[in-house]
């Protein structure tokens, strides 16, 4: 069967990716430098799919070690980039950071495909790039206008697109897709794998289930006084198992269709935006825990309200993220018991 490059497949969205694509038939190969992930994943993987996928330890911003993977697995046909520092606030305060380890490791990336003849990348990016949407593209399309990021880290996905856009443009052989994400949330129903993030996480949901566990006091909710129904941010959560499996539509895509134009771009959210109040409230609903939390002061970088039409990837990549909210959250919950030992 032909083998899929994961790059960051150890991390949270790369380790749900590798499941389902293992459980469609392909072999995976994990480049991860555990950055910000925990070797530990593989043994969830190999729990869920009864083998683990090839994994090898490199910076993915190294050449020379990341040509060594290629030479080694002489049958990729494809590659799927999640390797990048995603943290909005950590981004604002270390931008350089962010635009040497996002930019870079995709150029050294591309270079690398090109050496080997490897045509198709499918690029993990953001929703950030549309910045704040005036309320004419509410929902979010994939027409909507690229706004000024609102940080580094979604200047950085906006540049991304631009450099594969302008690679694809240089290299006819080269084919590309770029999912724009909203916010993944959730963990595999087998509570083996899910997000877990490396000190303060940087997400809404790892901190309302570490508050459920008692890890701390109380959520911490940033601005009340959005012009929002409740004055929350409102934003579009999509289940990472259906945000994985989008993955895998697009890899089959590239590889089947005779149709597909050499970049394209899809949108994947749920088509429904939650605030960050609703989704506490849906969370206590779904698993009888109380979380409490206080209003501080806005933060710096945050979008106050988007959330996606999703229509182009249901109809073209045959995708729809169909998951009810309490049980994605369940699932979420139980994969901190699970961690916790609770």
């Amino acid at each position: 069967m032909a083998r899929i490059l994961v790059i960051g497949g150890t991390g949270y969205i790369g380790s749900h990716t590798t499941v389902e694509l293992m459980q469609q038939g392909f072999d995976v190969t994990i480049v991860d430098n555990l950055s910000n992930s925990s070797i530990d994943v593989l043994d969830g993987i190999e729990a869920i799919v009864g083998r683990k996928p090839a994994f090898e330890n490199i910076d993915c911003g190294n050449y020379t070690d990341l040509d060594n993977v290629f030479s080694m697995y002489t049958d990729i046909v494809g590659v799927i980039h999640f390797a990048a520092s995603k943290a909005v606030g950590e981004s604002v305060e270390k931008p350089l950071l962010y635009y040497r380890n996002n930019l870079g490791s995709l150029c050294t990336l591309l270079e690398v495909m090109k050496q080997h003849c490897v045509p198709n990348i499918v690029f993990s990016s953001s929703c950030t790039v549309y910045g704040q949407p005036d309320e004419a593209h509410l929902p979010v399309d994939e027409t909507a206008p690229i706004q000024k990021a609102l940080s580094p880290y979604g200047n950085t996905k906006q540049i991304n697109e631009e450099i594969i856009n302008d690679a694809a443009h240089a290299d006819k052989e080269l084919n590309a897709t770029i999912l724009r994400y909203f916010n993944p949330i959730g963990a595999h129903p087998s509570a083996l794998i899910g997000e877990l993030p490396n000190g303060v996480p940087q997400n809404l949901l790892p901190f309302i289930t570490q508050t459920a566990a008692g890890l701390r006091k109380e959520l911490k909710v940033f601005g009340n006084d959005y012009n929002t129904p409740d004055g929350s941010c409102i934003r579009d959560y999509i289940y990472v198992v259906d945000l994985a499996k989008a993955h895998v539509k697009a890899i089959e895509r590239m590889l089947t269709a005779k149709d597909r134009e050499q970049v394209e771009i899809f949108n994947l959210g749920t088509g429904n935006g939650l605030s960050v109040l609703t989704l506490i409230h849906e969370f206590e609903a779904a698993t009888g825990v109380k979380i409490p939390y206080s209003i501080v002061g806005r933060r710096e970088g945050d979008i106050e309200q988007v959330w996606a039409n999703p229509e182009k990837a249901n109809r073209v990549l045959g995708w729809k993220a169909g998951t009810p909210i309490r049980e994605v959250l369940r699932s979420a919950w139980n994969w901190e018991k699970h961690i916790r030992n609770l």
